[in-house]
């Protein structure tokens, strides 16, 4: 039986908190691997726009590079539309793993307490355990008819101040990987934030 868990999210950019509840959730719920999942568009964030889905690909690439157990997926990328989470797992219960097979979708403490308003969260709740991390000590209500790990609080990190500090050109390496960090620099991201 393998155990697989689906890291899905905009990451934009991707940083050490993000890698920080990766390496949590292999360690503390055995997990076999772990596959992140940038989407093309949140649906809770319509209205917010995102770095092209590339650069943030390539981002998550060189920060997980040394994981043996994480890797990236494009599909979400690829497909058009917002990104549900639904349809995700739905894609990787029936087309990528065996039956016997364990799917989880980590989630953080504040999608955790704004599931009620995902798209068919009742049928992603029956395919899946959340794996969930709280934040700065917050402890997680149990949420009825929905499987769930609750693990240790996550590293404090802010993709927005992340953008706010690349933009001014102030230091990010405290938050993102060293390639993560030249890659930005490079391509010029985040200089209008």
């Amino acid at each position: 039986m393998k155990r697989v868990a689906l890291f899905g999210g905009t990451f934009d950019p991707i940083h050490r908190g993000h890698q920080f509840i990766a390496e949590r959730a292999l360690e503390q719920c055995d997990l076999d691997e772990v596959v992140f999942l940038p989407c093309r568009q949140s649906p809770h964030k319509l209205s917010l726009e995102t770095t092209g889905g590339e650069d943030r690909l390539a981002m998550v690439r060189l920060a997980i590079a040394g994981f043996s157990k994480m890797w990236a997926s494009d599909r979400e990328l690829l497909r058009d539309g917002a990104s549900y989470s639904w349809q995700a797992a739905e894609h990787w219960r029936q087309e990528v793993l065996d039956e016997e097979d364990k799917l989880y979708w980590i989630v953080g403490m504040d999608q955790w307490a704004s599931l009620s308003k995902w798209a068919r969260v009742d049928y992603l709740s029956d395919l899946v355990t959340f794996i969930v991390f709280p934040r700065h000590g917050e402890a997680p209500e149990v949420a009825l008819g929905r499987d769930a790990v609750f693990l240790p609080d996550a590293k404090a990190a802010s993709a927005t101040e992340i953008r706010t500090r690349a933009s001014k050109g102030l230091s990010i390496e405290e938050y993102v990987e060293g390639q993560v960090a030249a890659y930005i620099h490079e391509k010029g991201l985040y200089r209008d934030a």
